[in-house]
């Protein structure tokens, strides 16, 4: 019955200035995840600036590879809606994204877009943020690995190979704030520093100085968990020791946000995840256990606790008891190494992680964040296995999904046939493995590869390659990726 509701729709919404496809049929999400059929309907927005070269490259190597793997048997309805400066030219001035292209995403539940313009400062948000708060996409998923051949300004940059999940729909993002001149940014500064901050009891004389510009950083437990949860559930598709999910915060100075984020984290994984999560506390705790059975609780809580003799005996005796109470609780169902296999939760100072993913990459597999700190660590983590050019993006929820370029649009290349289109055609691999397509991404993951390590790369990479070596066009890189497939 849903099933023919979705197809009903799918007929019978009406738009301003597009024309769907007529065959095809809509995807439709159960319990948030994808339900495919053979012809998906996929509305796609071409993007601003270098989109006119980008997306024409990508299409051809997302319907090559779909061709290839499944011989006609499966195929994908493109439908091409707008927004950003291609939006205003066909809906208007001001109109970057329009209601028909809305009502395409809801329609049809996943889309791709290419790179988007949107004004710094001023009253417009950011097209992006925008589609991520309308259709509540509340991970954006962004892998960051190396593809052999791909000019690095790292020494091993093959080490490196993470997913970031950063949270989509809280932290300062929401864009809940004041200009230092707004009346009622004043008048809420006044009544933070008169009631608010004295009734705390814990800041002091603290006060906010006049002219401060305000914005507001909430951090849910709801928002939190569901987005960790992803994460888990992503690390349990993974083997050996990427089952490995790490908490990204700043908690050692937001205590209450991004400090929670973390505390959530872990209390989803004990909880929810108790049978198939081991924390990293809870990994050295039965680790010791195992290398000496006959290690008594003192001794095992000096070896997890840096400092334990200097403690006060109160201080002690919690350490104490956290090690017995991990013994009791999960030293028969995790123990005797049974732990090793399941998804090891840690967590990370947002700061150190940055040193650590170019020091001990190898380490992490994935790392779950916040909005802010997800958005500085994935264009770090891209930089250093060949930049935005190869760094694919998803932002995903219940019930929408939006595959998407993380670059920006370049205005100065654009029509010019010479930019790198390998972020939108990753982020089309990503897409067809939402959709569940896992022969057809993985051809293009092997003529991507194969293309780049024979030097058949655009002006960007080759600049950087030694010896350099002549570009080929953005439509000359698809088609090597596609010759490749038979590699």
């Amino acid at each position: 019955l849903e099933f023919r509701r979705v197809l009903f729709r799918s007929v019978m919404v009406k738009f301003e200035k597009l024309t769907a496809p007529s065959t095809g049929t809509a995807i439709r999400f159960e319990n948030g995840e994808p339900v495919v059929a053979d012809h998906p309907i996929i509305p796609f927005i071409r993007g601003d600036g270098t989109g006119v070269d980008i997306w024409p490259a990508t299409q051809k190597v997302l319907d090559a590879a779909v061709a290839k793997a499944y011989g006609g048997t499966k195929s994908i309805e493109w439908f091409k809606v707008y927004a950003g400066d291609e939006a205003c030219d066909l809906y208007g001035t001001y109109q970057y994204l329009p209601e028909d292209t809305l009502d395409a995403i809801r329609t049809y539940g996943v889309a791709i877009k290419g790179p988007l313009t949107t004004p710094v400062g001023g009253g417009i948000r950011s097209l992006n943020v925008a589609l991520r708060q309308i259709f509540d996409l509340y991970c954006c998923v962004r892998p960051c690995r190396y593809y052999a051949g791909t000019p690095s300004p790292h020494k091993r940059p093959q080490d490196l190979d993470v997913i970031v999940y950063r949270e989509n729909t809280e932290d300062i993002y929401m864009g809940i704030e004041w200009e230092a001149d707004d009346a009622v940014g004043q008048e809420l500064r006044q009544y933070l520093n008169d009631v608010v901050i004295p009734a705390n009891g814990k800041l002091g004389k603290r006060q906010i100085p006049e002219g401060s510009g305000i914005g507001i950083k909430p951090v849910s437990k709801h928002g939190s968990q569901r987005h960790i949860r992803k994460a888990i559930q992503h690390a349990l598709r993974l083997e050996g020791n990427k089952r490995h999910v790490t908490l990204v915060h700043k908690g050692n100075i937001m205590k209450f946000t991004e400090g929670a984020f973390r505390d959530w984290g872990y209390e989803l994984a004990t909880s929810e995840f108790r049978d198939v999560c081991i924390t990293e506390r809870e990994s050295w705790i039965l680790g010791n256990l195992e290398k000496d059975t006959n290690l008594s609780v003192q001794a095992n809580a000096r070896m997890i606790e840096p400092g334990y003799d200097s403690l006060t005996p109160e201080k002690k005796a919690d350490i104490d008891a956290e090690v017995q109470a991990v013994i009791d609780a999960i030293g028969s169902s995790h123990g005797q190494g049974k732990w090793k296999a399941m998804v090891l939760v840690d967590d990370r100072i947002a700061d150190s992680i940055f040193q650590q993913i170019q020091t001990r990459p190898q380490e992490y597999s994935i790392l779950a964040t916040l909005n802010l700190n997800g958005d500085y660590i994935s264009d770090a983590a891209a930089a250093m296995v060949g930049g935005l050019g190869m760094a694919p993006g998803a932002n995903i929820g219940e019930k929408a999904a939006i595959f998407e370029a993380t670059h920006g649009t370049a205005p100065k290349h654009a029509g010019l046939d010479r930019i790198n289109p390998g972020s939108v055609i990753l982020s089309g691999v990503m897409m067809l493995e939402f959709l569940g397509w896992q022969q057809a991404a993985d051809l293009i993951t092997k003529g991507l590869s194969a293309a780049i390590a024979n030097r058949e790369v655009t002006y960007d990479l080759a600049r950087l390659m030694e010896p350099q070596v002549d570009p080929v066009s953005c439509s000359g890189f698809a088609d090597a990726v596609i010759r490749h497939f038979d590699n």
